[in-house]
């Protein structure tokens, strides 16, 4: 048992409203504290939103409202997507939060005071994009920045700057000799390229520049960037405080993971860790970069049009619970990398793994237990730990738990639907229904119980991704509600009553069959 598991995701840009890219992220990050939460009863997990900058700044400005009215409209559509994806998270930080403003003035102060900001003029190529200024080896080779393809802007300013050469070598040092540091590994060797050519980096802007911000104490001029404001959420958030952090931060600290997408790996694995060494404070465990997710195989774009909201997906297939969604985008791409959403894709893989197999499974088994013993398993069906399917339940558990600590979440979904196929499998070869027309009972019974024993294994650890479909099935085996690893061991399924034919229903119905209602397609 882990004594505390803290994970974070990146905050999200309040420019415009969540689409599909910013809820996988977020569903992989709910997978894992989940599974997480199965295992120790002090998971947390915080997500939140990135509220300050010039892109803010231009877009209120062009509609006629402040920055803050702006934030407030957006970060409510973030609300209500997890809300609606049924993200677990325990706290939610807004940047423009007072308590947050506060800490984030304390550490560019103690920064500073360590000598690791400098005051310097600077002339530089910014990308409004990025919220970054780029190398002209950054950029493509039509000079343009390769994330937004625009041109940047050249700029000269006086801004305070962070000295990231000064902790470059012990980054680096630091990376090659924790191994689990950074996942996937194959990140590492670009990494440290990037290392290689690092500069100090610009962690302040004029006020001219940009007002929306978080002012420098002392110094009227200056508005804190975004590095040192948005990346320091992950401290700020738990009650860090230069002169008296909190319990909460003394306990979770350091974050177990920082869930990110792979385009500002370079940001949390070399900016924000210098940042964490010049303030003494320990480095997180992981730094987890995900890869993207395209839409029909193409880059998700405003131009082309290709932008998809998860609401609206869950809206197209009249989804009352989010949980096929939820699976099929934690199980959309290998750790790490880029994963793709379409509509057929989606429809094919939910009703293969979801219906046919894992809920026709249950629901055909059940209606054999009232069939054949009026929905009763008797004392003498139970089996013990030494048949195979118990003995691959075990593996399989164990396996599924090794895969988190790797966050190879796909990889573990795929554990879950080939111990189901192996159930399925199981039943075809021992084919009940043809025992109990030989009145071979005790072996039909004891088959039976075997699948419904493997089905509240299956529930269990498929409830980080489908927590509706897993609590429906603990429901109809008539088992109390409780996903807790601990109740994974063998012969959990006791005596007695289970369902009656009434109570039978498919936890899950294919999307587009003709008994899926508009209402009932969830």
């Amino acid at each position: 048992m882990q004594e505390k598991f803290y994970l974070t995701t990146a905050i999200d840009y309040v420019n415009g409203a969540p689409h599909i890219g910013h809820a996988y992220e977020k569903i992989l990050s709910d997978v894992i504290i989940r599974h997480k939460r199965q295992l120790t009863d002090n998971a947390f997990m915080l997500t939140g939103t990135d509220e300050h900058g010039i892109k803010i700044q231009k877009t209120a400005a062009s509609r006629g409202i402040t920055p803050k009215e702006l934030c407030d409209e957006n970060f409510s559509k973030f609300e209500q997507a997890w809300k609606e994806l049924e993200i677990s998270y325990d706290k939610i930080i807004r940047t423009t939060d007072e308590q947050h403003k506060k800490t984030v003035k304390q550490i560019f102060k103690k920064l500073l005071e360590n000598g690791d900001i400098y005051k310097h003029s600077y002339t530089g190529l910014y990308c409004s994009g990025c919220e970054s200024f780029l190398s002209p080896k950054d950029l493509t080779e039509d000079g343009l920045c390769p994330d937004h393809l625009k041109k940047p802007e050249e700029i000269t300013e006086e801004n305070y700057f962070f000295k990231l050469t000064k902790y470059k070598d012990k980054i680096a040092d630091y990376i090659k000799t924790h191994k689990d540091f950074i996942q996937p590994s194959f990140r590492v060797n670009e990494l440290l390229h990037q290392l290689e050519n690092i500069e100090d980096i610009s962690v302040s802007r004029t006020k001219e520049s940009v007002q929306w911000g978080i002012g420098v104490d002392g110094d009227d001029s200056q508005t804190i960037y975004v590095w040192i404001d948005a990346l320091s959420n992950y401290i700020t958030a738990i009650g860090y405080d230069i002169e008296n952090p909190t319990e909460q931060f003394k306990t979770l600290w350091p974050a177990d993971v920082h869930v990110i997408g792979k385009d500002i790996i370079k940001f949390h694995s070399i900016y924000w860790i210098a940042i964490l060494m010049s303030l003494g404070l320990e480095l997180p465990k992981t730094i987890f970069a995900h890869g993207w997710i395209t839409i029909d195989q193409s880059k998700m774009s405003k131009s082309i049009g290709n932008v998809i909201a998860p609401h609206d997906v869950l809206t197209a297939f009249n989804l009352e619970k989010p949980d096929a969604f939820r699976y099929y985008m934690a199980s959309a791409a290998q750790i790490g990398r880029d994963g793709n959403y379409s509509d057929e894709d989606f429809k094919e893989k939910v009703n293969a793994d979801l219906a046919n197999n894992i809920g026709n499974l249950l629901n055909r088994t059940l209606n054999m237990l009232v069939k054949y013993f009026n929905g009763e398993i008797k004392s003498e069906f139970i089996t013990d730990k030494s048949n195979k399917i118990a003995v691959m339940a075990e593996n399989t558990k164990n396996q599924i738990i090794e895969a988190f600590n790797h966050y190879e979440i796909a990889e573990a979904a795929d554990l879950i639907v080939s111990f189901a196929d192996a159930v399925n499998k199981y039943v075809t070869e021992t084919a009940p229904w043809t025992l109990a027309k030989e009145e071979k009972m005790l072996e039909t019974g004891k088959v039976l119980y075997t699948v419904l024993e493997a089905m509240r294994h299956i529930a269990i650890m498929l409830y980080p991704y489908c927590p509706n479909i897993a609590e429906d099935i603990l429901t109809q085996l008539n088992e109390k509600i409780d996903f807790k690893y601990e109740n994974l061991y063998w012969g959990g399924l006791k005596s007695g009553k289970i369902t009656e034919k009434e109570k039978i229903k498919p936890v899950f119905l294919r999307l587009d069959s003709e008994f899926a209602t508009d209402k009932k397609k969830g």
